[in-house]
């Protein structure tokens, strides 16, 4: 290394990224030394490596995951009755949870040495997305046992003893778990909570023994009602300097059975009027043994570390997969209902308000569900993507919410008349608990996302931030002199490819082999990859750490990279179906709507940007012709809302998973009516070509007596019009018991 270049470049360099950038976390520090690069981080390299994620291939199910989604799984549906769970026991049966834990439920991620079913993270995926078409308040219960739980982190961190006695007990439902991090004092910023243990000496059955006094107080707290076992995060302080020199130890996580004495475990919360067990406890003086540390006395201080790879897991899986599976629901449901209910003679979905609202929970589903699987698949390869799995957790949720309002808004006074008949109120009022927790979105989106991918997904930064905080200044500035030379060609590409691909509108950007028509999204893509790591380095150069205090202009930023992820999953979810046809409308929907918001998003932040100037510039240089691709046309609109009002192959596939009803319930009448409806179009065409528009036993009769149907046909359409009339049927109840009086709901069969 020269002195010229050492003193005037690379030193002044190295305090500038001391001086801008924040501490590198002890995540991102292992994130590196693994050498964990996903396609995330391809996303900030702006060059796409489409032969690595196309090449993952689709998730897939093992035989014995495979029979567990059939049996058990579907046994379990059957069993659930969401709303007398929901309304009148407020809790769900006992038999239920008897047999969830005599089918080892909690147990899905808990290795089979420890008695679990070991299933992969996207047979874990599928099980809970299938129980949450049904029952949100049961998805919720299988759901967070085998996410941000004790049992995922004993069997990552766990000592041998610990495991050997708590995972089998887990996984048979012998023991049942919550997590308490959440505190009045420290929600969204889990650093701040005021619960502290003493590293101190007690007595534990009968002798004198090395713990911590703790006191806590923990709110919203899932299973903490029932639960055996608490996994605690807390502060820990040694100021008698027992273990050490240092007095703050750091948050420390440790097992602590609820029987203990001097934990108190509160009252119910009633999140959202949903049923699943949640609510406070608190500690107060609360002698814990250091063994009940997770991982034992060597993990102090590193509940933190161990808390964020945990959630870079399960944030991936639980929630979206119950959002996925609320989106796939809506789909099909209101498909079906569009079709059944008419007014003015013709089938709502037929007016083209309607076909507008069904095409975007169309294409809600569709990429939920692609990203969903491209997540999993991952996972099943042993990555972790923190950064993926913060997009996933706000997108998943806030495209259930949008999902869900437009089949409220379709389904009118059907979906707000609650009773067993209504399957959309229960998750309507259940999505604000998923939009809040593991990270409310509105911190997730405007902190997270792109506040960790600018750093975690791009090539260099990461390491010269590593550098940076050598303790080894000369090692330091080496490492950053061998970095400095790379980063800087790696700005000139991406200046090149952003000014090249924004002036030509991505004509000219490259697509993989065999992708057919779909290479102009690949080739836009492609486009705006290199455009948001052009407008990351420019953000990162002249704005520093300030960036991330500026929220709504990373907000945006992250919404392209979240748009990118997304869209990207969306296209290898078509090529692995086998990019077939018919599913063609629904690609071209999300896809033009996803680009739309990354032209949004960005135009925006030309807007805002707070140098001015900057802000013009990069308009010029990346986007000067403005909004260069529309959302879908109405023509493509209407091709989607047709693929959910008719019986195909593709709207079986887009609504796999979602369990269609016991017999008799709104799910089942619904699906039922659009069943007899679709097989008896034929007969009704003909009676409207005969003028006779009204589906109910008259108009039928009419038909028959003009010899427009058959009398076979007629019978087909009698059972047709009764099918409808019921499923455009809502429940009524006494005025004075609305949860008890179940037998009107009877009544209507």
């Amino acid at each position: 290394m020269s002195d010229l270049r050492k003193k005037w470049i690379t030193s002044p360099l190295l305090n500038f990224i001391k001086k801008v950038l924040p501490p590198i976390s002890e995540t991102e520090r292992e994130a590196m030394e693994a050498g964990e690069v996903w396609w995330d981080a391809q996303l900030l390299s702006g060059h796409p490596a489409w032969d690595q994620l196309l090449g993952m291939g689709p998730p897939s199910l093992s035989e014995e995951e495979q029979a567990f989604l059939d049996g058990p799984t579907e046994e379990l549906c059957r069993m659930i009755d969401d709303w007398k769970i929901s309304f009148e026991d407020r809790d769900i049966p006992q038999e239920v949870w008897t047999f969830l834990k005599k089918e080892r439920f909690f147990g899905i991620i808990i290795p089979k040495e420890y008695g679990g079913l070991g299933f992969s993270p996207t047979a874990h995926a599928e099980i809970v997305t299938k129980i949450s078409t049904r029952s949100t308040t049961v998805g919720v219960t299988v759901m967070v046992p085998n996410s941000l739980g004790p049992g995922e982190l004993l069997a990552a961190h766990g000592t041998k003893e610990q495991k050997d006695y708590y995972l089998p007990r887990l996984a048979d439902g012998r023991e049942l778990p919550c997590f308490g991090l959440t505190g009045v004092e420290a929600g969204s910023d889990a650093a701040s909570m005021t619960d502290t243990g003493i590293v101190c000496y007690g007595e534990y059955k009968g002798e004198k023994t090395l713990g911590m006094r703790v006191n806590w107080h923990k709110r919203y707290i899932t299973l903490a009602p029932v639960a055996t076992i608490l996994g605690l995060a807390f502060k820990l302080y040694d100021p008698d300097h027992i273990l050490g020199e240092e007095e703050e130890l750091g948050i420390t996580v440790a097992l602590v059975p609820t029987d203990t004495q001097g934990v108190t475990i509160g009252q119910r919360h009633l999140p959202a009027m949903q049923a699943f067990q949640n609510g406070p406890n608190w500690g107060k003086d609360v002698f814990i043994p250091m063994e009940w540390i997770i991982g034992g006395r060597e993990n102090v201080g590193r509940g933190w570390q161990m808390l964020m790879s945990a959630l870079a897991a399960g944030r991936g899986i639980s929630l979206p997969s119950l959002s996925t599976g609320g989106a796939k629901m809506a789909a099909r449901l209101t498909g079906a209902y569009a079709r059944v209910r008419e007014q003015f003679g013709i089938p709502i979905g037929k007016f083209e308000g309607v076909q507008r609202r069904l095409a975007e929970i169309a294409g809600i589903a569709y990429v939920l569900d692609s990203a969903h699987k491209t997540t999993t698949r991952a996972l099943d390869d042993g990555l972790k993507p923190a950064v993926v799995s913060a997009i996933m957790k706000a997108h998943a949720t806030c495209g259930l919410r949008e999902a869900i309002n437009d089949a409220m808004d379709i389904h009118a006074g059907k979906a707000i008349m609650d009773g067993p008949l209504n399957y959309l109120g229960n998750p309507y009022r259940a999505i604000p608990v998923a939009i809040t927790v593991e990270g409310a979105n509105i911190l997730t989106r405007s902190l997270m996302i792109f506040g960790q991918g600018a750093i975690r997904c791009h090539p260099y930064l990461l390491e010269e931030m590593f550098a940076a905080e050598n303790p080894d200044r000369e090692e330091g500035l080496r490492q950053l002199d061998k970095l400095l030379p790379k980063h800087m060609w790696f700005q000139l590409k991406t200046l090149g490819r952003g000014v090249f691909h924004g002036w030509t509108v991505g004509l000219f950007a490259s697509s993989p082999r065999g992708v057919g028509s779909a290479a102009k999204y690949y080739r836009q893509l492609n486009r705006y990859s290199a455009i948001l790591t052009l407008v990351t380095e420019i953000s990162l150069m002249s704005l520093g750490g300030e960036l991330k205090r500026k929220e709504l202009i990373s907000a945006r930023l992250g919404d392209v990279l979240s748009q990118l992820y997304l869209l990207s999953s969306t296209l290898k979810r078509f090529k692995d179906d086998g990019s077939p046809d018919a599913d063609r409308p629904l690609l071209e929907f999300a896809m033009r709507a996803g680009l739309h918001k990354i032209e949004v998003s960005l135009l925006e932040v030309f807007q805002n940007f707070p140098h001015r100037f900057l802000g013009q510039l990069m308009h010029f240089l990346t986007m000067p012709w403005g909004h260069s691709v529309h959302t879908a046309s109405d023509r493509q609109a209407r091709a989607c809302a047709e693929l959910l009002m008719e019986p195909s192959e593709t709207r079986d596939r887009l609504t796999k998973g979602v369990f269609l009803g016991n017999p008799g319930d709104g799910v089942d009448i619904v699906e039922q009516a659009f069943n007899s409806v679709c097989a008896t179009q034929s007969a009704r065409d003909k009676m409207k070509k005969g003028g006779i528009r009204p589906l109910n036993h008259d108009a039928i009769q009419q038909a028959l007596d003009a010899a427009l149907i058959s009398e076979t046909e007629a019978d087909s359409l009698r059972e047709t019009a009764d099918a409808v009339y019921l499923a455009l049927q809502v429940d009524h109840f006494d005025h004075l018991s609305p949860c008890e009086d179940r037998a009107k709901h009877e009544q209507l069969g």
